[in-house]
């Protein structure tokens, strides 16, 4: 590992939660938007140098930053990336100024706060990316709840947006406390395995912990206290009832970032697998069948909804589950498939849910019954719906089709059961969406409202037009994203081998 010249993952971290603080200053909500645009460009411009000085063929964390934090218990401030979180600081970035633009004129009450909660919750979600001290990972990963509750509960459009609000912040509350247990008891553990004491001996730092021999009873505990606290955040079936709830609550641009940002299954990928991977590899049924149930359930309900949002949360859980998919297959096509499908989640899922908004704040609704015949009325919004969605199913030529066939592909080679699963998970991704496109955009205008919506303004354009080149970019030349995380998954991939014999 080698210690970064110059700290700019820390300015990457602060230089939006000092944008937070600033605009609680700003004389005016006009001023206050200004300087939540200008502080998420600048973010989107800092994590784009990121990766460019970023060194693919490097296995070993990069741009470490390390500090002294809680010296009595040895937590530090280390931060870093590698090749599986390096692209999700300007996907993360541009999601933010995407959101931001999304709500430019439709937040009227309070707009500084709810500026400043955006930029705040981009700060401590750069810092879950890069933390690699548990303590200060679980800090991060806390500290996105606030957030998002406020968010959530002040600004949603629906009647029960508080109610929503709390559900989300239980939840991940309950998730939190089990990923906290497991900190502990890896922490302890590395005091035993060096024959010291506690708390003198204590250790947060994950490149250490990853060093440290797991007895196998604590591996089996490790695994599962992990993989349940990141589940519930995921969101896996069936822990995934708060965000159908939060699609219908949220306001639309909120929703598009928890759809968009996965951290969970970011955390199982990164903390949970490689801490115990023993357990790992013995439990890869559970996580199979967890993939599994996950993809077929969230497509089944999703191909019975009226309503578009809660459909496209029912799709973001079904394919969350193929990405557990693809992460148990233990191939280097499943786990390169899984980590691009991640990235898509911003880029994709996000972009559908900003869609839904756009009709909402149109019609008042996103029933499938209160619409009908919306590609004659709004042809630019519907040429961008049907990008996305085309995208959401794998079709070749966008950046979804890479992703999911690496991981059916994946899932054939590790087993034909988990690859039969894949591919009518695939198939069922591809009912729902066209079968509620049919309904929702195609047919005669039969309501008035419907009749007089307007078509995409300028700035919705903008903010739809980057996502939906990246799908395009990506879809042509994969290898973009491929080539940068490859060695971290055949890192990845070597732990378990390793443990395998």
């Amino acid at each position: 590992m080698s210690d970064a010249d110059f700290p700019i993952l820390s300015l990457i971290i602060l230089l939006p939660l000092i944008g937070a603080v600033i605009i609680g200053f700003a004389r005016d909500a006009q001023i206050a938007k200004l300087i939540a645009l200008t502080v998420a460009c600048l973010e989107l411009f800092l994590a784009l140098l990121v990766v460019h000085v970023f060194d693919p063929s490097i296995v070993d964390f990069q741009l470490i930053e390390r500090y002294a934090w809680i010296p009595l218990i040895n937590v530090e401030y280390l931060v870093g990336i590698d090749g599986f979180s390096v692209l999700f600081l300007p996907l993360s970035a541009l999601l933010t100024l995407i959101a931001i633009l999304a709500s430019w004129n439709s937040i009227k009450e309070n707009p500084r706060f709810h500026f400043s909660l955006l930029l705040a919750l981009q700060g401590v979600t750069v810092g879950v990316f890069t933390a690699l001290d548990m303590v200060l990972f679980f800090l991060f990963w806390e500290l996105t709840l606030p957030p998002f509750f406020f968010l959530i509960g002040l600004w949603g459009i629906g009647s029960h947006r508080r109610g929503a609000a709390m559900k989300y912040t239980l939840f991940m509350l309950t998730g939190g406390v089990a990923l906290l247990l497991a900190i502990i008891i890896l922490s302890a553990n590395h005091a035993v395995q060096i024959g010291g004491s506690i708390p003198q001996d204590l250790s947060f730092s994950l490149p250490v912990l990853l060093e440290v021999p797991l007895p196998d009873d604590l591996q089996t505990l490790v695994f599962l206290l992990l993989l349940f606290g990141f589940a519930v955040k995921a969101p896996l079936v069936p822990f995934h009832t708060w965000l159908p709830t939060a699609a219908m609550e949220g306001p639309s641009h909120i929703v598009a970032l928890l759809t968009g940002l996965k951290l969970g299954v970011y955390g199982i990928l990164r903390f949970t697998m490689p801490l115990a991977p023993i357990a790992a590899i013995e439990y890869s049924w559970l996580l199979s069948v967890f993939g599994a149930a996950t993809l077929i359930y969230g497509a089944l309900i999703a191909l019975r909804q009226t309503n578009l949002r809660p459909l496209l949360a029912y799709a973001s859980v079904s394919h969350v589950g193929l990405v557990m998919v693809g992460i148990a297959s233990f191939n280097i096509q499943g786990v390169q498939g899984a980590v691009f499908q991640l990235l898509n989640f911003v880029i994709i899922a996000s972009s559908l849910m900003l869609i839904g908004g756009f009709i909402h704040s149109r019609l008042g609704s996103t029933e499938a019954i209160h619409l009908g015949g919306i590609a004659k009325v709004m042809p630019r919004l519907t040429c961008f719906y049907f990008l996305f969605a085309l995208a959401s199913f794998g079709v070749p030529g966008t950046s979804g089709f890479p992703a999911e066939f690496l991981m059916i592909i994946g899932a054939l080679t590790s087993h034909a059961g988990l690859g039969a699963a894949a591919l009518a998970g695939a198939i069922l991704g591809a009912a729902y969406m066209l079968y509620f496109t049919r309904r929702a955009f195609f047919g005669p205008v039969v309501h008035t409202a419907v009749s007089n919506m307007h078509d995409l303004q300028t700035r919705e354009l903008v903010l739809l037009f980057a996502p939906a080149l990246l799908i395009l970019i990506f879809g042509f030349f994969p290898d973009i994203i491929l080539s940068i995380n490859k060695v971290a998954s055949e890192a990845w991939l070597l732990r378990f081998t390793t443990y395998a014999h």
